[in-house]
């Protein structure tokens, strides 16, 4: 149970009365002093809310006041707890560092920029001509045959055509005892006729004909080569290629470097408090006998 300080107040005069040993039916001029709290007055500013504790009270005495007298009135007096206001900074946010970007810092300089890399041109230098004159062979050497043609002569003979034959032919009676041809006539009374053999004498023509005296023959003539001279132009010096070296080709431009590239700094940021107020609790409460005066008392 939560005890406010009014209540425990209270409570602890209604111990006292209780305890006090006076009638209830007569007065008792019991004084007891009212422990009033002072208000404190607080600055402007941000109160820490504090929670009140229990009332703790610690006794110095037992149930009965100690060294009571006869004739006396006691009261158990309840002594308030005791605060005292204090201020206070708190910390609110810790020390810390804060990066800060420095940004960086750019110029303009010039440069000569390679645009064409170095190369090798190819060059072709051309073929030189000179007129000159020679012999030049038109036929070779080589041997000729030549036929040398045969040699007839005219003659004229006489040929045969027919040899000398016999052969029978009709003839008639034989005037000369003999029979011939166209001689014999016919025999009277026979029946056959008169066929008498007669020599049929070889026949001859004559001709006239080329009869060879010497047959041809061939010899072989050498015949010399045959040349003619001309004039004409020939290659003195054959076509070549010579490498001739390119230089590279470099370009003055404006170029955007960095003079200072970026970078970041640290800045220290202060620890940020507040300052509070609050009641910090300095005695607790404590419950006392204390005497009383009575009027009149009771026994």
């Amino acid at each position: 149970m939560k005890f406010t300080l009014k209540s425990s107040i209270l409570v602890a005069a209604a111990l006292a009365v209780g305890f006090s040993g006076c009638a209830p039916k007569k007065s008792c001029a019991t004084t007891v002093k009212k422990v009033a709290t002072k208000p404190v007055a607080t600055k402007p500013v941000v109160q820490k809310v504090v929670q009140v504790p229990k009332v703790v009270v610690k006794e110095r005495s037992t149930l009965y006041p100690p060294n009571a007298q006869p004739g006396h009135c006691y009261a158990r007096v309840l002594t308030p707890a005791k605060y005292q206001t204090t201020t206070e900074k708190v910390l609110v946010k810790e020390a810390s560092e804060r990066l800060v970007t420095i940004p960086a810092k750019y110029g303009y300089k010039t440069q000569k920029v390679l645009v064409k890399e170095p190369s090798e041109r190819i060059v072709v230098v051309p073929a030189t001509y000179k007129t000159v004159t020679e012999k030049v062979l038109v036929s070779p050497a080589s041997e000729r045959v030549v036929t040398i043609p045969a040699k007839y002569k005219t003659v004229t003979e006489k040929v045969l055509v027919a040899p000398a034959t016999t052969t029978w032919k009709k003839g008639n009676r034989a005037r000369n005892g003999a029979c011939s041809t166209g001689d014999c006539d016919r025999v009277p009374g026979s029946t056959g006729e008169v066929m008498c053999l007669v020599n049929k004498p070889a026949q001859y023509r004559t001709i006239t004909k080329r009869v060879l005296v010497t047959p041809a023959t061939t010899k072989t003539i050498p015949v010399p080569a045959q040349y003619k001279t001309v004039t004409k132009r020939v290659v003195d010096r054959p076509a070549t290629t010579k490498t001739i070296p390119v230089p590279a080709q470099y370009k003055t431009v404006r170029v955007k470097t960095i003079i200072q590239p970026a970078s970041t700094k640290s800045i220290p940021v202060p620890a940020q408090y507040r300052t509070v107020t609050k009641k910090v609790k300095v005695a607790d409460p404590v419950l006392t006998w204390k005497e009383v005066r009575c009027k009149s008392v009771r026994y």
